[in-house]
């Protein structure tokens, strides 16, 4: 079995390359890289690492790799004969893989009619979709009927914690032992793809909301909060007994949104996000407060981890989440300078002020109780 994979760093080759080499899948890596795809050309192989107690090791095997940027027939050419189409390369660069992905299923299409799985693994909501929608872009109507009937696009939710890092092997990635892959059966025509690891579900929103208000909230709560408090690892944050316990009363928050919601077991959830937590203080991962807290316009849109649930609460309960508007209000905060972001969320406070940033980013009305609630908590903090 032959598998195309978008997205040769760390997310790619840690945790998607690892799961397929385990499934039988000879993987070639796609990307611009031309560091790594060389190295992965010669060497044919890599090592991922467990960041634990023992640094367990797998080395991945049966890997080739394509720039392109260079050669870009190449990379046409490999999807018209894969059986699987996967992607790790960060949500903002979906729409600059699409053209290359539509070409390749162009050439496919003109050659067989076989079926093809193409499965976005990102850290976003609908992110497959939204690669589909891109990828539409380069069809005409009549091929995009013809690629509804074959090609798949499952949504799903990836969860694993994979640090920056440098090693004196640059092909070596250092992974948490956990590890989350959902999708979308509902999604796929004809079999599903054979890969262990993966959790096929009918309905994905559960599980995407379950593991965005969890994973999502809790570590960049956790973040800006060590941020604020001049903390630089993730792991370290959580021996301040008090972030501590304001990340465990946030996720309380989440958690009593997703219970009645979804109507998760209440037991199972608590030790989720036990679970969670406990994966955020592994002393053997160093992730830095910055890394996990970059890009806080994202975060702070209407429909990502912190906005969203805070949103649904208010409406399901008529509360307001008071932890959950500590960590928005110290997203507001966060002013780290080699953050393109943050620079200019916090531009926008100095020159538009507070409640003009917080409308911006967070497009909640100025007359709701959240946006009110947030106001009030960020005067607070600066004062």
């Amino acid at each position: 079995m032959k598998a195309v994979h978008f997205g040769a760093g760390n997310i790619g080759r840690g945790f998607i390359g690892k799961l397929l080499y385990e499934s039988g899948f000879e993987t070639c890596f796609v990307d611009v890289n031309r560091n790594i795809v060389d190295l992965l050309n010669e060497k044919k192989e890599y090592r991922v690492q467990l960041a634990n107690e023992t640094k367990d090791e797998t080395i991945v095997k049966n890997v080739t790799a394509i720039n392109s940027a260079e050669e870009p027939d190449l990379v046409i050419e490999a999807i018209s004969e894969a059986d699987l189409v996967t992607a790790a390369v960060g949500p903002n660069i979906l729409p600059h893989i699409a053209g290359l992905i539509a070409d390749g299923l162009k050439k496919r299409l003109a050659e067989s009619e076989k079926p093809l799985t193409i499965i976005a693994c990102e850290n976003m909501v609908g992110g497959t979709a939204f690669l589909k929608e891109k990828i539409d872009e380069y069809l005409t109507e009549d091929e995009k009927q013809r690629f509804e009937k074959l090609y798949s696009f499952p949504n799903a939710a990836v969860d694993r914690i994979v640090p920056n890092q440098n090693h004196e092997d640059p092909l070596l990635v250092q992974v948490e032992p956990f590890y989350e892959w959902v999708v979308d059966a509902s999604a796929i025509k004809g079999d599903k793809p054979s890969i262990e690891g993966i959790t096929f579900v009918e309905d994905l929103t559960p599980f995407i909301e379950r593991k965005l208000f969890t994973v999502n909230t809790g570590h960049a709560a956790t973040a800006y909060l060590g941020y604020a408090a001049g903390i630089t690892a993730i792991h370290e944050v959580l021996v301040d007994n008090d972030i501590k316990e304001a990340m465990q009363k946030t996720l309380a928050e989440t958690g009593r949104l997703l219970i009645e919601k979804y109507r998760f077991d209440a037991d199972e959830h608590q030790t989720y996000i036990e679970t969670i937590i406990g994966r955020f203080a592994n002393p053997f991962i160093y992730d830095e407060v910055t890394r996990v807290g970059r890009s806080p316009i994202r975060k702070l849109q209407a429909n990502d981890r912190f906005i969203s649930p805070a949103t649904q609460y208010v409406e399901l309960f008529d509360e307001v989440p008071e932890y959950l508007v500590k960590a928005i209000a110290a997203a507001f905060q966060y002013d780290y300078a080699e953050d393109p972001d943050a620079v200019k969320v916090q531009e926008t406070i100095q020159q538009e002020g507070i409640e003009s940033a917080i409308q911006q980013y967070t497009e909640l009305p100025p007359t709701s109780k959240l946006f009110q609630a947030i106001h009030q908590e960020y005067e607070q903090l600066e004062k």
